[in-house]
């Protein structure tokens, strides 16, 4: 037998045997401090936003006569007057232009002095509040709190009849709970049925050339006519219910998810559609299990929009509307504190509102997003 011999041995180097030092750096990754790990939830984050909205909201409206500026920049409106038609259009919009840019410059010039003079104010007692231009916040989540209460007893009552589903209806029998829930309701029935209706379109679109064809000339004419200019016609065809705000709401919801989800078809690489060729699928499973995932941001996307545009069509035809088969939303609720000029209400229907736009985007799309297009490495 024979031993073996390393090369460098063979070769007559000799060998070293070296201890491994500490390098001293210790530890490689760094812990967090307290206020880095509360810095990194962006649900903390976005709170702290809305607490600073709201703490500015309650100064305004506390010191309403100290923060407010002249508006005096501006240039004269008669500097046009001897021009022509054609030449004086221009002229008035870049005029237009001019005193935007003078308005906020004056703003971030009287910021300092606005301060002062609302300090100055604060401290010697002399702050005003005008609760019919801009009540306070806290007057507005009075009055929301007022406008979600139940009717006295209703739930006692609701609870001697020892019904649960009784006393859970009769805690949420307040004015505005009932006026969300018909506007959530029927705003549900109008963006289901716009979804429906873009999925035929946008599959009819990427199948064939006639249905491309099709939505792009729907979607140029539609696209840009505003949903509530349509709420006429709509009582006229429809008639005084929900079908004619249902169908404003399609109209609103339709277009802008049938864009997105198309252009988002036709942005999937030849790479993914020529592996879909591959395996055999075509028509629906061919859209299903290839152009769905692949442009899942763009669809995204327009859910998130179509949902935007159906709830402030929604507020705005229920504003114009009134209230639809004896019941009225939220747009009815803010109307009929504006008529009554209960300020506070109307901003507390805003709030409710805004409320809900913030369940939605984080309970739902939050959660889509992170269950879909960042679980696949779509997005960061």
């Amino acid at each position: 037998m024979h031993d073996i011999v390393s090369p460098d041995k063979a070769r007559g180097r000799p060998e070293y045997e070296r201890a491994v030092t500490d390098s001293g750096f210790g530890v490689v990754e760094k812990p967090l401090t307290f206020w880095e790990k509360i810095y990194n939830q962006a649900w903390l984050r976005k709170l702290f936003i809305l607490f600073v909205i709201a703490v500015v909201w309650q100064s305004y409206a506390s010191c309403m006569n100290a923060l407010q500026f002249a508006g005096a920049w501006k240039v004269p409106a008669t500097t046009t007057a001897g021009l022509p038609g054609l030449l004086a259009f221009p002229v008035d919009i870049a005029l237009a232009l001019v005193n935007w840019l003078l308005w906020v410059a004056e703003v971030i010039v009287s910021v300092p002095g606005m301060v002062m003079k609302a300090w100055t104010a604060v401290s010697t007692g002399k702050c005003q509040e005008n609760p019919l231009l801009v009540p306070k916040f806290t007057a507005a989540i009075a009055a929301l709190v007022e406008a979600m209460m139940p009717p006295p007893g209703a739930v006692a009552a609701a609870w001697a009849k020892g019904s649960i589903a009784d006393t859970v209806a009769a805690i949420f029998s307040g004015e505005l709970p009932s006026k969300m829930v018909n506007s959530v309701w029927l705003l549900l029935k109008g963006y289901a049925t716009g979804l429906f209706l873009a999925t035929v379109l946008t599959t009819l679109a990427i199948l064939t050339t006639i249905g491309n064809d099709f939505l792009e000339t729907l979607t140029a004419m539609f696209n840009p006519l505003p949903a509530i200019a349509l709420l006429p016609l709509a009582l006229i065809w429809f008639g005084l219910g929900d079908k004619s705000i249902i169908f404003v709401l399609v109209h609103s919801v339709l277009w802008a998810v049938a864009l997105n989800t198309h252009s988002g078809f036709k942005s999937v690489s030849n790479t993914l559609r020529m592996v879909g060729r591959n395996y055999g699928l075509t028509g629906i499973r061919y859209v299903g299990r290839i152009l769905i995932p692949a442009a899942f941001p763009s669809i995204l996307t327009g859910l998130k929009i179509g949902w935007a545009f159906a709830w402030r069509t929604l507020i705005a035809a229920e504003l114009v509307f009134g209230a639809q088969s004896g019941k009225g939303g939220l747009g009815w609720f803010i109307y009929e504190a504006k008529n009554q000029l209960e300020i506070p209400t109307v901003f507390a229907g805003l709030v409710s509102v805004i409320l809900i736009g913030l369940l939605v985007e984080n309970l739902i799309f939050r959660k889509l997003e992170a269950a879909t297009i960042r679980k696949w490495g779509m997005q960061a």
